[in-house]
């Protein structure tokens, strides 16, 4: 029988051999999305981070919350699962990593990708455009002869145009009633006085 310090587990005489082949469940936790925002109108789609929710919808609340609500200005906002943006290789020496692709791109406009391309190290990857292509590889390509560049771009993320959960125009009015900023700083709450004028009446009582 399997042995644990926990008396719970001793009680329920497991046999070794079933601990032994048990298998793990699958981790309870959320999957991962990749957090976007445009900040003005002439501006591209800029990666900020990540956020964990067990479906879009909830995914894109959640960054509502945690990259728009305070000090970030945005007019637009969209996330994606991780899981379904593909990542080329990282260059190495500012060497440009559209000169490492072998092949010659289809021509195929089978699907409609996003390309977003990261010019340094420690910034963020950036809206670049779409392109039409058969596949993830063939969009690289497509990607490759399309885009000047003078800049070598180190990296590159596509995604299915279909896979992205972008915000619309009634979503729009949630960021124009923020201009003055107000309540996104702890202070415009002023719960320390509130919590004072508590605590004053209590002690005249």
């Amino acid at each position: 029988m399997l042995k644990s310090l926990d008396p719970r587990v001793n009680r329920l005489n497991i046999p070794l051999e079933e601990a032994a082949h048990a298998q793990k469940n699958k981790l309870d936790q959320f999957e991962t999305y990749e957090v976007f925002v445009q900040t003005k109108e002439d501006k591209p789609f800029e990666h900020v981070g990540i956020v964990h929710a067990p479906n879009e919808e909830m995914a894109f609340l959640f960054a509502k919350e945690q990259y728009t609500r305070r000090g970030m200005f945005c007019i637009s906002l969209c996330v994606i699962k991780t899981e379904n943006i593909r990542v080329s290789d990282y260059s190495e020496n500012q060497k440009d990593i559209y000169d490492t692709f072998e092949g010659k791109y289809s021509g195929k406009t089978t699907y409609s990708f996003e390309v977003f391309h990261l010019i340094k190290r420690g910034k963020q990857h950036k809206y670049e455009g779409n392109v039409q292509a058969k596949n993830f590889e063939d969009a690289l390509l497509a990607a490759r002869d399309t885009y000047p560049r003078n800049k070598p771009v180190l990296n590159v993320w596509v995604v299915k145009s279909e896979d992205i959960f972008v915000s619309d125009e009634e979503d729009q009015d949630l960021w124009d009633t923020l201009q003055e900023k107000k309540y996104r700083d702890a202070i415009d709450y002023r719960a320390a006085d509130k919590i004072k004028a508590f605590k004053e009446k209590q002690h005249e009582h």
